[in-house]
């Protein structure tokens, strides 16, 4: 009796509420949104789990013991976790000495594109000369042509690189294959890895702020190189952050330049992780595939370690500035 005496009246006032047609636009209104906001979290959610989903299995894989390994009924979660696949993989990969050398490498490749190509886009941006519109279409093609059409070419020509014969003087021999000095040659001449890609974004940026900067800074007396390091770069800090992640992230990653110039491996730690499994195999003598994989998962997350830490670290501002650089899809 108490119970039904409580629903009723419920249900009375609902039904009530309702009679009333403004109250009945706000109670769909709000079931609209409600229903809306369910639906927009349900699809973020899936999306990010099927993005995700391979990094959770490779973390699992890594931190799964033997007999986790060999267990059908091990799912999500190992029952006997361990951290050997780590210990191993840093001893194989002579992680902390390679990591130092690769984020040295990537950083000042980085720091070089970021340099060259944010004054190519601004001269682009803001200077007017012969051929411009035609030197903007070769940027852009540079963009669009696959990297692997033009491997060839490089190849040969760094093969037998030599300019004046300094090379040769150097180190005894021409060519500058084994090295990373191809990298900063093509990253200082505005043609290294995605750097179309980066003159764009900056002559998108500059493009859009306003000419009154420039010219209020000419009016105080301060010359173009002056205005453009300490006025327009700070203005376009977005931009420049956008470019910072993307070349570093890339740079860190990259293995098709890597394995073309014939790279060290202990220089480009992702071209030093493609051979984990076989030291696992030769020097510790581990012959089962599945165990391998265990080792490769472990090697895999110490190499995107470093990528993340720079997203998180980084996240609000690189958020911004894709916003206002103008990259879209």
């Amino acid at each position: 009796m108490k119970t039904t005496a409580l629903k009723v009246p419920l249900f009375t006032k609902a039904r009530d509420y309702l009679r009333d047609p403004l109250k009945k636009k706000i109670a769909l209104n709000s079931l609209k949104e409600i229903l809306i906001t369910v639906l927009k979290y349900s699809i973020l959610i899936g999306v990010s789990y099927v993005i995700v989903s391979p990094v959770i299995g490779m973390f699992v894989n890594s931190i799964s013991s033997d007999a986790d390994a060999y267990n059908p009924m091990m799912f999500i979660l190992p029952k006997y976790p361990t951290l050997e696949r780590y210990r191993l993989a840093i001893l194989r990969l002579d992680y902390w000495e390679t990591l130092t050398k690769t984020m040295l490498y990537s950083v000042t490749v980085t720091f070089l594109q970021l340099f060259i190509c944010s004054m190519v886009g601004y001269g682009f941006a803001r200077f007017k000369f012969p051929l411009k519109k035609l030197w903007f279409g070769c940027v852009i093609f540079t963009i669009i042509i696959p990297t692997h059409s033009i491997m060839l070419p490089l190849y040969v020509y760094f093969k037998q690189f030599d300019i004046f014969g300094i090379v040769s003087s150097l180190q005894g021999k021409t060519g500058l294959m084994g090295t990373v000095i191809p990298m900063y040659v093509l990253s200082l001449f505005a043609c290294g890895l995605r750097s179309g890609l980066f003159i764009y974004i900056f002559n998108q940026f500059f493009r859009g702020l306003p000419k009154e900067i420039e010219e209020a800074a000419f009016v105080d007396g301060a010359n173009m190189f002056y205005t453009y390091f300490r006025i327009m770069l700070v203005n376009a800090m977005p931009a420049v952050i956008t470019v910072t992640v993307f070349s570093f992230v890339w740079q860190f990653n990259d293995v098709f330049y890597a394995k073309l110039f014939l790279m060290p491996d202990t220089t480009v730690i992702s071209k030093r992780i493609a051979s984990l499994q076989k030291f696992i195999a030769n020097e510790d003598n581990i012959l089962s595939i599945t165990l391998q994989e265990l080792y490769r998962d472990a090697g895999a997350i110490l190499v995107i370690a470093p990528v993340v830490i720079v997203y998180l670290l980084l996240q609000k501002n690189f958020i911004e500035g894709v916003e206002r650089s103008g990259i879209v899809g």
